[in-house]
């Protein structure tokens, strides 16, 4: 990482929940960093947040990447850099149902501008942020990079399969792009400063913001979406990742394609599992929330909800081997961190 330009990445999407954090973590490892946002679905304050925890400013520029001349002109023409992590896309699974044009434009018109100019301007490397939604509900568990792609549940989980195969396409024919993209299961949790977390505009989507926010009042109870599917507790079964040990993947995959040499042409495209390994249902997670925080979470039962998958969880072997990367943070203490970002945020503390 000789030159400037191969030491400052490009966060597409920066603002939102886990590129605020892959922000932290690229700045605490030694990176420079530009973000790029659109602020559809994140605030100001969140880059206001790292900037606190990193303790100098962070470049910002707000501008739709599906917006291919601005991108250019405001982004790739004004900053050198020879890495980019992309974001940039919608992720509600519930909406994407509800909503399915607005996921295909979004996510996959971004990523199209992103690739596009990475050619244009001989931009290197790349960090997908993908989904364990590309495997559906796999026949086999733990699911693991060879687990075989079933049609998606959702528009949400379709646009990251396309994506995944846009970028695999566009690396054979390119010689001097690489691409990683990482497939996280379920992010959770915050900054252990409490200075940035998932911040969702209107009501949540996502399970632990909506607990979180009923905890705190904000919300009269939360939803559990069916109590009858094929687990233990009748609830789904998911793999809950802390957003840190989340972000420090970026890093190293970053790390991976700028210390590969140039003429390696070996790993030029290459797919991760990020999780623990772990399942948790959403009924266990509710009650260790209330457990670990001492405060209550009002809840119901609900009907299922569409585009959910009954049970899924990660085998992290390859990631755990060839990347070096591990979940680290203990569940209770990613809930803990929630409570206190949320806290935080409400003046509850």
């Amino acid at each position: 990482m000789a030159s400037n330009k191969r030491k400052t990445v490009l966060v597409a999407g920066g603002a939102g929940y886990i590129g605020t954090h892959t922000t932290v973590e690229l700045i605490e490892a030694g990176y420079d960093v530009v973000i790029a946002d659109n602020l559809s679905n994140a605030d100001l304050s969140a880059v206001q947040g790292v900037e606190r925890i990193v303790g100098r400013s962070v470049p910002f520029v707000q501008v739709d990447c599906c917006d291919l001349d601005a991108l250019r002109q405001e982004v790739f023409e004004k900053y050198p850099f020879d890495s980019v992590i992309h974001f940039a896309a919608y992720k509600a699974v519930g909406e994407s149902v509800a909503e399915p044009l607005k996921y295909f434009r979004n996510n996959l018109d971004s990523l199209l501008s992103v690739l596009t100019l990475m050619k244009e301007f001989e931009v290197h490397n790349l960090v997908f942020s993908s989904s364990a939604t590309v495997y559906g509900q796999p026949d086999e568990l733990p699911a693991t990079e060879q687990t075989p792609r079933q049609r998606a549940n959702s528009p949400y989980g379709l646009t990251k399969q396309m994506s995944e195969d846009m970028i695999q396409d566009t690396v054979a024919a390119i010689p001097f792009m690489r691409a990683i993209a990482l497939r996280y299961f379920n992010p959770i949790g915050a900054h252990p400063s409490a200075w940035i977390g998932e911040l969702p505009k209107g009501v949540p989507n996502n399970l632990v913001p909506f607990i979180t926010q009923t905890a705190a009042g904000v919300r009269k109870e939360l939803a559990i979406f069916g109590d009858d599917y094929a687990t233990p507790d009748g609830s789904c079964l998911r793999d809950y990742i802390d957003v840190v040990d989340l972000a420090r993947a970026h890093v190293v995959a970053v790390d991976r394609m700028v210390e590969l040499p140039a003429e390696d042409d070996r790993q030029r495209y290459e797919i991760f599992n990020i999780g623990t390994g772990r399942p948790v249902s959403v009924l266990e997670l509710v009650d260790l929330f209330e457990r670990v925080n001492g405060v209550p979470v009002p809840h119901r039962i609900a009907a299922r909800r569409p585009g959910d998958v009954e049970k899924i969880w990660a085998a992290t072997d390859k990631a755990n081997e060839v990347l070096g990367w591990r979940a680290e943070r203990e569940l209770g203490d990613t809930l803990r961190a929630a409570w206190a970002w949320e806290k935080r945020v409400r003046g509850l503390e």
